[in-house]
């Protein structure tokens, strides 16, 4: 009855799981899971290259550089599943090094270009004023070159290596990172829990570390989830021309480079770098997709 002190005010879960909260990494991997399965799979492929460049040494038992005379172009066989080179060196060891290369060039260029743009895009946003139409000003000559072409005159001027080709990517996706930081920080440095923070006597360096960085931080790591293959390509795209990675070193960019001589004769030496370039930027795509979707505060 409705005056019935044990009844309770509101109608009790059928189910005992129904009460569950609907949070938690399981819980978004579901949902991320149910709405875009590619995202998952994307994932999954990115661990994989992860994890093939990491134990290189242990999946790759041949010598990548190690050259061959008697096995030149070999077409793929069970002994060379991905067939042999114009120098006899084996295209699976040699592919399973270069992920290592591009995985390397990929993400330690983008984790510099965080640590340059995010600092100086947070300083911009917070202060504005006239540091921040300096900052801003010389963002936009920054960003008036093309991405490749800075890159590409940034590593003639350092001269071609790998760690080279890592700065000079770095440095070109920096101006990224500054306007996408100051745009998130312009749209909550209002909020009240920042302004309840100024008003408890939190100074300004306390206030964008602990109320603003957070907060900003998931927009952040999705583009730079997204922002990886591109660095990804770059490196190729340097390596092909002859200013990353220097042979004999193993990279997709430098067996492209060789491959392309023998496109008729011996197609496969271009196509498992090709496959593995378009793979690996791909899954990077999808699973910046669905950790877009994981990071959303809505809940689906």
């Amino acid at each position: 009855m409705a005056g019935d002190a044990t009844s309770p005010p509101f109608p009790l879960p059928l189910h005992a799981d129904a009460a569950a909260p609907r949070s938690g990494f399981l819980y978004g991997v579901w949902r991320v899971g149910r709405r875009r399965p590619a995202a998952l799979v994307g994932a999954a492929i990115v661990m994989l290259f992860v994890v093939m460049a990491l134990a290189a040494p242990w999946i790759a038992t041949t010598d990548p550089v190690r050259t061959d005379w008697a096995k030149i172009r070999k077409a793929p066989s069970w002994a060379h599943p991905f067939g042999t080179d114009d120098l006899g060196r084996d295209g699976l060891s040699r592919v399973v090094w270069g992920a290592r290369i591009s995985m390397q060039a990929g993400v330690f260029s983008i984790v510099l270009a965080m640590a340059i743009g995010v600092p100086i895009g947070l300083i911009a946003g917070y202060y504005r004023g006239a540091l921040d139409q300096v900052i801003m000003r010389l963002t936009d000559a920054w960003l008036a070159f093309p991405f490749l072409i800075l890159a590409i005159g940034l590593v003639t001027i350092l001269g071609p290596s790998l760690t080279n080709a890592t700065l000079a990517i770095g440095l070109g996706a920096t101006p990224t990172y500054i306007r996408l930081t100051r745009g998130l920080v312009l749209s909550i440095k209002e909020e009240e829990y920042v302004q309840g923070a100024r008003a408890l006597g939190a100074g300004d360096p306390r206030v964008m570390a602990r109320h603003i960085l957070p907060n900003v931080a998931s927009g952040i790591l999705v583009q730079a989830t997204v922002a990886v293959p591109t660095a990804i390509i770059a490196e190729a795209v340097l390596s092909f021309l002859g200013l990353g990675v220097q042979p004999p070193t193993p990279s997709w960019g430098t067996m492209l480079n060789a491959a392309q001589q023998f496109l008729e004769s011996a197609p496969w030496m271009a196509w498992w770098p090709g496959l593995a370039i378009f793979s690996l930027a791909l899954s990077f795509n999808l699973a910046g997709d669905g950790l877009r979707d994981w990071l959303d505060p809505k809940d689906y």
